[in-house]
């Protein structure tokens, strides 16, 4: 089944998170269980900005969450934010 992971976060240092990322993902970029990645920010608050992660399954999102790199990652993103992330774990159950 599916999986797909929305990452939850809210920052006034959009472009340092967004520059952050993009050196994590060329960090894991052969190593990745990730398909697909959209990156939103809320027109009408733009600190909300909401990640949907896309994997084949439950247990691949789990493997990309235990990679070292994953958990560094956390690290350096924390002080970009103004609060812990908030991640909602959807199982993919329709998709027309």
């Amino acid at each position: 089944m599916s999986f797909i992971q929305i990452v939850e976060v809210r920052t006034k240092r959009y472009d340092e998170l967004k520059a952050l990322g993009e050196e994590f993902e060329a960090s894991i970029a052969d190593k990745t269980t990730v398909r697909r990645t959209i990156i939103t920010r809320d027109r009408n608050d733009p600190e909300r900005v909401l990640i949907m992660v896309f994997f084949d399954s439950y247990e691949s999102a789990m493997e990309n969450s235990n990679l070292p790199e994953t958990a560094a990652f956390g690290e350096k993103q924390m002080p970009l934010l103004e609060g812990p992330p908030v991640f909602h774990d959807l199982d993919v159950v329709e998709d027309q």
